[in-house]
């Protein structure tokens, strides 16, 4: 975590009101948290912070693009990402994450890093299913796909001729067709 001191916010000097930071980041955010799955980030996040008497909040704003392998082909794309969150950071005896909205940090804290509430939720803003936008709109061409056609189960028509059914339910279909 120390190639993240960049994403400290020093509060302890801050008058209270709203605050604006903003961080670009890239593939090296992620490796400071050994999280190889993009083979390349451009993202922008926004960290509108507002602190009050006794309390601050914290509203993370993400958007930009994650260069990820699509699940069907392994081909990789750009998958754009838009993520919000919003975050209560409250004082107390002890720090304590345990909750998902609020943090209560001790009382003689004097900054916060934000990089790990970037950093989840970024990586929850991805879809679980990444799909090449190719492979959706039918213009992908790939080995992948086309091994996936031809193993694909194909109706055969005669399969269902050929079982033959007892002739006594036979008739009962012919009761069916007498009315």
């Amino acid at each position: 975590m120390k190639d993240l001191k960049e994403f400290n916010i020093p509060f302890i000097g801050l008058k209270e009101g709203s605050h604006l930071f903003e961080y670009q980041i890239d593939n090296k955010f992620f490796e400071a948290f050994q999280f190889e799955d993009f083979n390349e980030a451009n993202l922008k996040a926004d960290v509108d912070f507002v602190k009050k008497n006794t309390l601050m909040e914290f509203s993370f704003t993400i958007n930009g693009t994650v260069n990820v392998p699509c699940d069907t082909t392994n081909e990789p794309y750009n998958q754009e990402i838009d993520g919000n969150m919003k975050l209560v950071v409250k004082f107390g005896p002890e720090f304590n994450d345990e909750h998902d909205e609020i943090l209560i940090l001790p009382h003689e804290a004097y900054q916060i890093n934000v990089a790990q509430y970037l950093y989840e939720l970024i990586v929850l803003s991805v879809p679980t299913k990444r799909v090449h936008p190719d492979v959706l709109n039918g213009s992908m061409e790939s080995e992948a796909l086309k091994r996936l056609d031809e193993l694909r189960i194909k109706e055969n028509k005669t399969v269902e001729e050929e079982i033959s059914t007892d002739p006594r339910w036979d008739k009962l279909k012919d009761l069916l067709t007498d009315k």
